[in-house]
């Protein structure tokens, strides 16, 4: 059954700090061993649930697998929560069946997830969430009605993240449940949670601060009419065990848990201050007016610090652009043959976040094995071989002067052959203009931006190494096909190995597709972007001009980048080196104004790149440049390969009609 908004057990009164906790358990902690499980359990979960016995209540969230995993290790757990439940101590709070980023999957498996988690639930607790932790608190507006269609009805979502990028809201919205609005024009409940509070908790039960200081720090949330405020929404295996991921963790002392049981004592002993279920907090609020969450600055606002963003298990990690692949082309694989429920669940364990960020050698080679497996079984097939285009005259390029000019029926195009086919400018049959191109040294008054700009371009950076471009002479080969596509193809060298660049220019349709295959021996720590897509000034409105894509919803996502400063692909500090992205989840993302509109394709099967965009008015000029990102660099990032040999990555931009407005 569905677990329903219970009746709260509390009157509002003025002044009164309604405060509750969230606990989230996940037995595929990235850097916990598999035979560890039994002793997290143990000095862990059990203490949580003594915790709710006797100080609740308290939120437990957890995945379908993390449950699976205790039915089978520790049935009697099961059998506690099950009584707590039952009396209120703990709420149960849902996330499906594995910890998926939901802004990076296709609609279709968070679909599964959810259903699978919930079932699960069912199954070993007997009821279904009504609230959800959104995974890694990674969230999109698409994602809303993904929820509400699961038998959700509220969601649990980071409030510093989201209120930095949207100085409009009044200061008491962070102390009010609220509403966010989906894509679909839905929208969910929202309960904030907050940083700065959860790692207040988590030093004060490993001994850094005082439960004297920490009460103080509570208490001072209290204003002069209700509020509503979450103590903490973070990880249980980090209070009496350590996961091992920093080399700073806190020694062990086997008092963490007491140290929580006897802050939540004297908080609740103080005047004003309530514990309660998180649904609790939902009364009186039913008239609260949706929130927008996202922004063109940060289309998917994630927790805590900056260098939490979408790149993280993206394109970041081991080898997050090839593990994300695998499971890609796993799930066309199993859309296409009908996949059952345990191929589905399969899947969704294998696109965990988990295994994307600090996990440990062990099961990075368990996992590989795992997911070649099942790329073996269902996948659907991507060669890595370039295709082969017969039925041409090819021609070497090794006359004339810098430039090719390339025209089909319905493309117009300039390469600069000593830019290694970056494109100088491309027009579309239907486009009274060129659209992108390039801008040359000095096209812009601010120092910043006096560099030369490109389109088509790759550029990997490495820090405290020079970069490393495709911008170099080339000698292209041309191809006229009998269907009138042209294709031109190079080999480019560069200090990390060649690069063999393939564009294809169409005759039948506005298009040009990019094929590019990286031998390079070594693929270490820094940031790959590819395209730099940069939009001719004079080509757009830049009163119209808004990003069309999705972050895993069904329904698209609109972004206005009228007035806008967005600037994806800043450095957060020398370790991380982007801050924002777009998932770009069903492979494409269109850009431009009310009347001309380019989309910009990935093949999500051979790599799912993560878009960035930058975007600013300079003087009276517009600088607009979309980069697709195949690495990036923080501290999950750790070379070690999925599959040996070549990388290659497929893109396109084409013209597509105007949107007709209503």
């Amino acid at each position: 059954m569905n677990a329903p908004f219970r009746e709260p057990t509390l009157i509002a009164d003025s002044g009164v700090l309604n405060l509750f906790a969230v606990f989230h358990l996940n037995l595929a902690f990235s850097s916990i061993e598999d035979e560890q499980r039994a002793d997290v359990i143990r000095r862990c979960y059990w203490p949580l649930l003594n915790l709710a016995a006797v100080h609740g209540p308290v939120g437990i969230e957890l995945t379908g697998f993390t449950l699976e995993e205790i039915a089978r290790l520790d049935p009697e757990w099961i059998g506690r929560a099950r009584a707590l439940l039952a009396s209120g101590r703990i709420e149960l709070i849902g996330s499906g069946y594995a910890q998926i980023i939901g802004p990076l999957v296709p609609a279709r498996v968070t679909e599964k997830n959810l259903q699978i988690g919930n079932d699960i639930y069912e199954r070993w607790l007997g009821e279904r969430p009504a609230l959800a932790l959104v995974n890694e608190q990674a969230y999109s507006a698409g994602l809303v009605g993904l929820y509400l269609d699961a038998g959700y009805r509220a969601l649990l979502m980071d409030w510093d993240n989201c209120a930095a990028l949207h100085p409009e809201w009044p200061a008491e919205t962070r102390y009010r449940p609220q509403a966010a609005l989906g894509a679909d024009g839905r929208s969910i409940g929202l309960l904030w949670t907050n940083t700065v509070a959860f790692q207040k908790l988590q030093r004060v039960a490993h001994g850094d601060i005082s439960t004297d200081d920490y009460v103080s720090y509570v208490r001072a949330q209290i204003g002069s009419r209700e509020r509503t405020f979450c103590l903490y929404a973070s990880d249980a295996e980090v209070f009496d065990f350590r996961p091992g991921r920093y080399r700073t963790e806190e020694s062990l002392d086997g008092g963490e848990w007491a140290r929580i049981a006897d802050a939540f004592v004297v908080i609740a002993a103080g005047p004003n201050c309530r514990l309660v279920r998180p649904t609790d907090t939902f009364a009186g609020c039913a008239d609260t007016k949706p929130l927008q969450l996202e922004s063109a600055e940060c289309p998917v606002p994630v927790k805590k610090q900056r260098k939490y963003n979408l790149s993280r298990w993206a394109v970041t990690g081991r080898d997050d652009i090839a593990i994300n692949a695998a499971c890609e082309r796993i799930y066309r694989g199993l859309l296409r043959n009908n996949g059952d429920d345990a191929a589905w669940k399969e899947l969704c364990c294998l696109w965990s976040s988990d295994f994307r960020t600090h996990i440990t050698d062990k099961r990075w080679a368990a996992y590989c094995e795992r997911l070649r497996a099942a790329e073996n079984r269902w996948a659907a097939r991507s060669l890595l071989s370039s295709p082969v285009y017969g039925g041409g005259v090819a021609r070497s390029a090794t006359e004339g002067g810098r430039y090719i000019e390339i025209q089909t029926p319905t493309v117009n195009a300039v390469l600069d052959r000593r830019r290694g086919l970056a494109i100088g400018w491309l027009q579309f049959a239907g486009h009274a203009k060129p659209v992108v191109g390039g801008l040359p040294h000095g096209h812009f008054d601010d120092i910043a931006l006096q560099a030369d700009w490109y389109t088509g371009d790759c550029v990997f950076e490495a820090p405290g190494e020079p970069k490393v471009t495709d911008l170099e002479w080339c000698t292209p080969t041309i191809s006229n096909m009998e269907n009138g596509d042209v294709v031109v193809t190079a080999k480019i060298e560069t200090p990390n190995g060649s690069i063999e660049k393939i564009l294809l220019l169409h005759a039948a349709e506005p298009r040009v597709d990019f094929d590019l295959v990286f031998h390079w021996a070594n693929w270490g720590r820094g940031s790959l972007r590819l395209g730099h897509f940069t939009l001719l000034p004079d080509a757009f409105d830049p009163a119209t001009l808004s990003l069309t894509t999705h972050n895993g919803g069904k329904d698209s996502e609109t972004f206005s980048l009228n007035g806008r400063n967005v600037d994806h692909g800043t450095p957060v500090s020398f370790l991380v080196s982007c801050s924002y992205g777009f998932g770009m989840t069903e492979g494409w993302a269109e850009i431009g104004d009310a009347d001309t509109r380019l989309r910009i394709t990935v093949d999500r099967q051979m790599a799912p790149l993560l878009g960035l965009l930058t975007h600013k008015r300079v003087g009276g000029g517009l600088f607009c440049q979309l980069m697709l990102s195949a690495l990036e660099l923080d501290e999950t990032r750790k070379p070690c390969a999925y599959r040996d040999g070549p990388r290659r990555f497929r893109f396109g931009i084409e013209a597509v009609p105007p949107v007709v407005q209503n």
